[in-house]
């Protein structure tokens, strides 16, 4: 599809590889209602109403089952009162209906919608309730319609039409031609049943303050995709085998805003839950919704790293799940190498079409399967395999992973350098990410002058990663009795003195790193939020870390509602820009994470500022955090600007909210050294936290405005140091 002017602007994460690009006509994304329930997912109006329109619809397994659910009372949409996100699987929307019998000017039938998915059903309750003074009568029905559209057609704006349906009982079925079947059945049995219509209906008297209840269930059969439910228990918690959620926590504290962004992130990351085929008991988290409801490396890897306080089983399977599928083989066209760790898998490939006008050139596009054109994805599972260790993951566990471990750094040393003495990428093949660190898009990566880097790029953060990966690699080496960690310590050693050789640019405002070093080897001299991921990786010293504090706190980065990706002084900065002024909760997250182990005033500074703009953020956003939104300044404009074509609930973002509470109450295990650390972030409280999990056993953490946290429940086996 050729790019025109109803083109939302964005390159999507699939970059050159599909340059497909979402249509914004009415109603853009980001005012849609999401549930997910991993591999399933509905998009809908803020009515409940999924209509046949751009991005609406009932998704499993990346295929849309419906594509349009639309309730009419009397002929007529009800009226929309409210609705509630609820979180994870669940809606809420409530409705009125008017003129019902000419009671009274007022309304006097309520409906409400009671929207709960499963990985493979939409169940939707809906009840009718009356206010008359008098019995009325009511007409309800559902149209529904299923065009079997493949997600990268709908994310195309490739339009589909409704295959026909037949009846069956009291409902409904599509039948595809891959053998899939879609069921939508009524109770009680409805009294009209028409095809050709795609209608469901039901006479229904209501009495004065009475309840009537129809549910619809609609249900996916078949398939065929690479994903399935993930099994019930995903954390190491005798608390939670009911597969409700991430973790079992509860905090209490005065700061509303900071409870309920925890416990909405903790429904939509439940909600996001789901296991590859080939490693059907082990979870992972799909990326966001809608359109990377599938694991993809750096986001997966992240989010379980970001969760690891709630338990060590999501980051076991997380960990295991990618092993299976590391790299074997060099193949261009996937960009895979062995050793190396899968940035995004899809379903098998006869299940796409190829799209014509994939790129502006027209071509034709395949899709692979399977795509490894990430730099970072294999430094960080080395990095979530070490954190997972540190917060008790049993040796049980730990050793199998080891030989997949020395695969990784098996990649660093034969292919993740390149030729040089940094960790780069290059699209070698020309039909795959242009870039290929997590600000994916062509234009990600710019200089200050706003012209674009090109070449094989090496990125500031896969500096850090690479550094925090060697080191964690030689720990568990040393820890398991195996060769090679003074190799990979001397080999970090190495790469921070080359990285402060070459890295570090000036401006006005003093030294910081630079983004990237471009293929010529020049200093692609932006100051961008890149710069947040070096804290805590080691690569930085003391005082370089305090630079970076420092810088992440200047407005110039910081506008109010968390870090911007690119500064406001750059001349490509746009506050709407996807990766070149944007704000993106999980990159503000992973800057608080660092800052919070950061000594220094400065530190701390730049991190109260920062946790407050994510939490007014948070409000704003009613506590289920987009993939991104707008980089304004906070003195501009009452909230937040959202990104119309902003993915949410996004695993990453939720699990943003687990990042800034574990930043304030600073808890940090170290289970194979036996000991725990508490070093809270000064001059937040009252707040209490119950429900971390390190090892086998549950703290509780109290923290008081000024004074030590109280923390309770560290096993016998474990010193704790606060």
């Amino acid at each position: 599809m050729q790019a025109d002017n109803d083109s939302d602007g964005t390159q999507s994460r699939d970059g050159s590889l599909t340059e497909l690009r979402v249509s914004v006509r009415q109603p853009p994304l980001h005012r849609l209602v999401a549930a997910v329930s991993a591999p399933a997912e509905t998009l809908s109006g803020d009515d409940g109403q999924i209509r046949a329109e751009g991005a609406q619809g009932f998704y499993v397994e990346d295929v849309r089952v419906l594509s349009k659910l639309l309730l009419t009372a009397n002929g007529e949409e009800p009226v929309p009162l409210q609705r509630d996100l609820e979180g994870g699987g669940s809606n809420r929307f409530d409705a009125a209906v008017f003129n019902v019998e000419n009671e009274t000017v007022d309304p006097v039938l309520f409906i409400t919608r009671h929207r709960r998915l499963s990985p493979t059903t939409l169940n939707e309750e809906i009840v009718i309730s009356s206010c008359a003074r008098r019995e009325l009568s009511c007409r309800l029905e559902l149209h529904l319609a299923s065009d079997l559209a493949a997600m990268l057609e709908v994310k195309a704006g490739i339009a589909s039409k409704p295959g026909p349906c037949e009846a069956v009982g009291s409902g409904l079925v599509w039948r595809s031609t891959q053998g899939s079947v879609i069921e939508a059945f009524g109770s009680p049995a409805p009294d009209l049943v028409d095809p050709g219509a795609g209608c469901l209906g039901w006479q229904l008297a209501v009495q004065p303050g009475d309840e009537r209840r129809v549910v619809l269930s609609v249900r996916h059969v078949g398939g065929g995709g690479v994903h399935e439910p993930a099994p019930a228990r995903v954390v190491n918690s005798e608390r939670d085998d009911s597969g409700s959620g991430p973790g079992a926590i509860s905090v209490a504290c005065d700061d509303q805003r900071l409870v309920r962004f925890v416990a909405r992130s903790l429904a939509d990351l439940s909600g996001l839950r789901m296991s590859a085929r080939w490693a059907p008991q082990d979870a992972v988290l799909a990326a966001g919704v809608p359109w990377y409801l599938t694991s993809f490396g750096r986001d997966s890897i992240w989010s379980a790293r970001l969760l690891l306080p709630l338990g060590v089983d999501l980051a076991r399977g997380t960990l295991r799940s990618f092993a299976a599928r590391q790299g074997r083989v060099v193949e261009p066209l996937t960009c895979e190498e062995p050793g190396k760790m899968y940035h995004e898998v899809r379903r098998a490939p006869d299940s796409y079409e190829t799209f014509p006008g994939g790129r502006h050139d027209g071509s034709m596009i395949p899709l692979p399967p399977i795509y490894y054109g990430t730099v970072d994805a294999t430094l960080l599972w080395v990095c979530l395999l070490h954190d997972a260790w540190r917060w008790g993951l049993p040796d049980d566990d730990v050793e199998p992973l080891l030989d997949p471990m020395e695969r990784c750094l098996g990649w660093l040393s034969d292919y993740g350098r390149g030729s040089g003495p940094f960790v780069t990428y290059v699209n070698s093949s020309g039909r795959g990410l242009a870039n290929q660190g997590w600000k994916d898009s062509g234009d990600g990566i710019q200089f200050r002058d706003g012209s674009i880097a090109t070449g094989s790029l090496a990125l500031c953060e896969a500096q850090g990663y690479a550094y925090e990966a060697a080191l964690a690699g030689a720990n568990l080496l040393e820890a398991y009795g195996r060769p090679g960690a003074d190799r990979w310590r001397e080999y970090a050693f190495e790469l921070a003195l080359r990285f402060r050789e070459r890295f570090w640019v000036d401006d006005e405002g003093g030294p910081y790193p630079a983004v990237a070093l471009d293929g010529s080897g020049r200093l692609v001299d932006s100051l961008t939020s890149n710069i947040g991921h070096l804290l805590g990786t080691g690569l930085l010293d003391a005082e370089e870390s305090s630079l970076v504090a420092q810088r992440l706190a200047d407005p110039d980065l910081s506008g109010g509602y968390g870090l911007r990706t690119l500064a406001a002084s750059s001349q490509g900065f746009n506050p709407l820009g996807y990766h070149n002024g944007s704000v993106w909760p999980h990159d503000t997250a992973i800057a608080i994470a660092g800052l919070a182990r950061t000594p220094g005033e400065a530190a701390t500074r730049a991190a109260r500022t920062l946790i407050e703009g994510l939490l007014v953020a948070a409000e704003h956003f009613e506590y289920r955090m987009p993939e991104l939104y707008g980089g304004h300044d906070r003195a501009e404009c009452h909230g937040p600007i959202p990104y119309p074509a902003s993915c949410r609930p996004q695993a990453w973002s939720a699990a943003s909210a687990i990042a800034v509470l574990v930043a304030l109450v600073g808890v940090r295990p170290d289970v194979p050294g036996g000991t725990v650390r508490v070093e809270a972030l000064e001059g937040f409280g009252p707040l209490l936290v119950d429900g971390l999990r390190v090892s086998d056993a549950t703290l509780t953490a109290r923290l008081q405005q000024s004074g030590p946290p109280d923390v309770r429940g560290v096993p016998a086996s474990l010193s704790l140091q606060v």
